[in-house]
């Protein structure tokens, strides 16, 4: 056997490293701006977020889960005996089953990994990650068939001394990379940062099963933006330390889809270079489409702006969130890219292409497409409809957003109000006091306009009562919803499509069914990933008596139409067009109709060229099988009472 002496020493050594490496980390990562964070309550948080949040979205890839969960596991129940037992010398057959346990779990998990890292998919990065699985093997086996021999449980011959050197090389590369590499940058970084990273994390709300997907908000007197890595906060830091570059983002980013400079892998990538004052030289995972791997270089105190990334690497991002939705670490890919843009807005004023002419445009005229003021009711001038102004209360305000100004959002603008005339809705609208959102403005990175908007609409709802505000943009209703409470406002906000869906439930409305040949449903990126609304409008097509034919990318993992996040604005080019890959995704299950539920998905999907599906909002397929819809009130009723009868 090995003198008593080494494995102790070769484990207090390892992690003693560990420690001084971790230590440096953690001074890297304080680096970044302050965020006040409840450090007890994160630690006592972090298992449940670690065990059960975290895997939520690991479970998803069900085999790598598991082997996951055996192999990490099994190496923190491991490290846990291995300590008492090879530091501490307890010997007892209750720490030595559970440590023999815990070392044939971890390596038959590591044989999994071994296994997919011998032909790994094209997202993963590969480089010192492919002998991560070799030294997970290496630590393992070495434990148990040493455990086993100081348990004299194999034959005593086994103790040759040829044996006992090769486990004692494993034990060497096994705590190498999983204690010294842990703390000094190795691929097992991931896990020490992780934890960390679940623990005071920055949007903690999103454990337990809640959603976080509102911007957080700037202090217009302070800093404006990210410019460097050191600008930002110290824990968004430590979250890009813990990406395991799995490439899951990378998998699911429409921009590096189609083609335009944006890899949401590398840029977290290229933030750890700017952290520990490097270069991406030693980077193994796919490059940004179009630029060569090697040229990003800088330091926490230097621009990250042409020095780690090309500023059409932002302003690729479309803000969809797949990337976040899908990160097995939780990572915030869009929270990061938004920061840096309100440096290149607010800062420099560098906002690409027709940006700069859209924010003039939401300053002058309170819309970005520069549309005089006065002219929001054009589109209803022989609707009637009433006006906050002069009812000063209603049940539902109409929020009309400014699909008011675009000729196609009109019909389903005006869908929407045939729906709730046809329902007897008490509805009222803002009319000319109404200003954009700000959606545009704040994505773009321009806070200041969007904070300027935002209060000027808070001051004039405030002025009125109603119960809930309704609308048929998802832009304007996550932000209503999710970012107006910072400045104060505060209000119920409903979708048309869950409005229109509740009509229905209370019997206030009555459909036909219609015939749209095979219908697919396109999930809007900011109702569904940014609200977690993907049954509503699925609903409403099942009222119409529509089967829906399911896309492959539906769902959280709806294929984005590349019109959020100012994208259509700053048209960084690339090879492929967003909209005309999701729209290939419709014809895969050859569909004739595409539904949807946000009129910007709707002007970026009926952009492509012909033929193609026909595009409809779910208002207008609902206006068009309304059934009796002028019927007055006591009418309704009357019907109601036969119905209930027959």
């Amino acid at each position: 056997m090995l003198p008593d002496w080494l494995l102790p020493a070769l484990i207090t050594i390892a992690l003693g490293l560990f420690a001084i490496g971790a230590i440096r980390r953690i001074r890297l990562w304080r680096a970044g701006r302050p965020e006040p964070v409840n450090l007890i309550a994160g630690l006592l948080a972090m298992p449940r977020r670690y065990l059960v949040d975290l895997h939520h979205v690991v479970a998803r890839d069900k085999p790598m889960s598991n082997t996951h969960v055996a192999t990490a596991g099994g190496f923190v129940l491991s490290m846990l005996l291995i300590i008492p037992v090879y530091v501490f010398g307890l010997e007892s057959r209750w720490i030595t089953i559970p440590l023999l346990a815990s070392t044939l779990t971890m390596f038959v998990g590591a044989l999994f990994v071994y296994r997919r890292r011998r032909h790994p998919p094209a997202r993963l990065s590969k480089g010192p990650w492919m002998r991560l699985p070799k030294n997970l093997l290496a630590f393992s086996g070495s434990f148990f068939l040493l455990t086993l021999l100081a348990s004299d449980v194999l034959p005593e011959n086994l103790e040759h001394g040829v044996i006992v050197s090769v486990l004692l090389v494993g034990v060497i590369l096994g705590l190498s990379e999983l204690l010294f590499g842990m703390g000094w940058g190795g691929p097992m970084k991931h896990a020490f940062a992780g934890a960390l990273h679940l623990a005071f994390h920055r949007r903690p709300e999103r454990f337990g099963g809640g959603r976080s997907t509102g911007l957080k908000p700037v202090d217009l007197d302070g800093p404006l933006g990210v410019a460097k890595p050191a600008d930002f906060k110290w824990n968004q830091l430590l979250g890009f330390d813990a990406c395991v570059q799995c490439g899951r983002c990378e998998a699911v980013c429409p921009a590096f889809a189609a083609g335009q400079p944006l890899n949401p892998k590398k840029l977290i990538q290229d933030m750890v270079v700017g952290l520990t004052a490097g270069s991406d030289a030693n980077y193994a995972g796919s490059p940004y489409p179009g630029i060569d791997v090697g040229n990003a270089q800088g330091s926490p105190h230097q621009p990250i702006v042409d020095g780690l990334v090309n500023a059409d690497t932002l302003w690729s991002c479309t803000t969809c969130r797949a990337c976040v939705e899908e990160c097995p670490m939780m990572i915030e890919h869009v929270d990061a890219i938004v920061d840096m843009r309100r440096h290149l807005t607010l800062e420099r004023g560098k906002t690409p292409n027709k940006g700069a002419e859209v924010l003039d445009n939401l300053i002058a005229t309170d819309n970005p497409g520069g549309y005089e003021p006065g002219s929001r009711m054009n589109w209803a001038a022989d609707l009637a409809l009433p006006l906050m102004a002069d009812r000063q209360e209603a049940e539902v305000l109409f929020w009309v957003s400014d699909g008011c100004f675009d000729m196609r959002s009109q019909r389903i603008l005006r869908a929407f109000v045939k729906i709730l005339k046809a329902a007897d809705v008490d509805f009222a609208v803002l009319g000319n006091e109404e200003c954009d959102s700000g959606d545009v403005a704040r994505r773009l990175g321009d806070d200041a306009t969007f904070q300027m908007l935002a209060k000027h609409n808070i001051a004039t709802l405030g002025r009125y009562r109603f119960r809930r505000i309704v609308t048929t943009d998802p832009h304007a209703f996550h932000v209503l919803k999710n970012e107006y409470g910072d400045f104060g406002g505060h209000y119920d906000v409903a979708h048309h499509s869950t409005f229109i869906n509740e009509l229905v439930a209370q019997g206030r409305i009555k459909l036909d069914r219609i015939k749209r040949g095979t219908v697919t449903y396109h999930d809007p990126c900011y109702l569904g990933r940014y609200n977690g609304e993907y049954e509503a409008p699925r609903a409403l097509l099942a009222a119409l008596g529509i089967t829906v034919s399911e896309m492959e990318r539906s769902g959280y993992r709806s294929r984005c139409c590349g019109g959020g996040g100012g994208a259509p604005i700053t048209d960084v080019p690339g090879e492929h067009r967003i909209a005309d890959m999701r729209v290939n995704d419709a014809r895969e299950v050859e569909a004739d109709t595409i539904a949807v539920a946000c009129q910007q998905c709707t002007a970026m999907l009926e952009g492509v060229v012909e033929p193609r599906p026909a595009i409809h909002d779910v208002a207008e397929l609902v206006a068009e099988a309304l059934v009796d819809e002028v019927l007055e009130p006591s009418a309704r009723v009357v019907r109601a009472e036969v119905e209930e009868v027959c």
